[in-house]
Parts: structure tokens; C-alpha cells; sequence
């Protein structure tokens, strides 16, 4: 039985890449997944208004969700799926797995974002789409506000 670590962001998002890679949701024999959802991440400012209990419940529903949406594509024919919710560093966590799992694919599934860095799953993993740089936003601004006072002089 092949074993695939999946890990997901956002569950439409996901849907599609495994449309798209036939090869990852294929029909080759049994598979197991191991569906690993990463919450997306709360601001600092967010611990102010609300408790660790009501962040971790805002979690668990969240987890729920993803589950929901994925379930039902990563379980056609033989497939079983072991839903994991990502906390702390993710190559630690491939690391974990892979022990606790034996052998398996790791197959990343998150949603590219622009000007954000994504954190790899392993150590030997650059994030699927991840541009080698990313442009800050005041570097644009800054950009846009030369080009601008340049116009104006002239």
C-alpha cells in the first residue's frame, strides 16, 4: 500500500491540485493518506480579543471543515485517509510521520500566496509555487511613488 502525506491550507485549493496530478490521486492499488491540515495562522493581535480555548476551538472547526471537503476525493476505491491538524514546525512534523508511517510520499498541497514565504514540509522540499523572492508591498509603494513624483517634475 503506497502512503502519501498530503499536506493542505485550503481545501478548494487542494481539490484542484489533485484534479490537476492525476499521478497524486490516481487509481494505482491501495493508498493510504495521511492528511495533514495546516490552519491558517492568526495575528498576534487576535490573543488580545480572544482565549487559547476559543482559538483552538476556531481550529478544531476549521479541521472539521478541510476533512469535509476532502474526504470524499482522497477516498475513492481502496484509499483510507489519517487526518493529522499541523502544529509547530512542519519538517519536524514530515519526520515524525515518516517514522510513525514508515516510507511515504510527501506531496505539498498548499495554496501558494504571494509576498508570503511558505515554510517546507521537508528539508529537502521548496513549497509547491514558491518564487525564489518575493517583492514586499513598501518596495512597490516606494516603486510607485517615484514613478509618480517623476511625472510630476517633468
Amino acid at each position: 500500500m503506497e502512503k502519501v502525506i498530503l499536506y493542505v491550507d485550503d481545501a478548494a485549493y487542494a481539490r484542484e491540485f489533485l484534479a490537476k496530478a492525476p499521478a497524486e490521486a490516481g487509481a494505482a492499488g491501495p493508498r493510504q493518506w495521511v492528511l495533514v491540515a495546516c490552519a491558517p495562522r492568526m495575528t498576534h493581535r487576535i490573543s488580545k480579543w480572544v482565549s487559547h480555548s476559543a482559538r483552538e476551538n476556531w481550529r478544531a472547526k476549521w479541521f472539521a471543515k478541510v476533512q469535509e471537503q476532502l474526504l470524499p476525493v482522497l477516498t475513492l476505491g481502496d484509499a483510507q485517509v489519517t487526518p493529522v491538524l499541523a502544529k509547530g514546525p512542519l519538517t519536524e512534523l514530515t519526520q515524525r510521520l515518516k517514522l510513525e508511517h514508515g516510507a511515504a510520499r510527501v506531496v505539498d498541497a498548499r495554496r501558494p500566496k504571494i509576498g508570503v514565504d511558505l515554510e517546507p514540509v521537508a528539508p529537502d522540499m521548496t513549497p509547491a509555487g514558491q518564487s525564489s523572492w518575493a517583492l514586499p508591498g513598501a518596495v512597490m509603494g516606494m516603486g510607485a511613488l517615484l514613478v509618480l513624483a517623476n511625472e510630476l517634475s517633468e
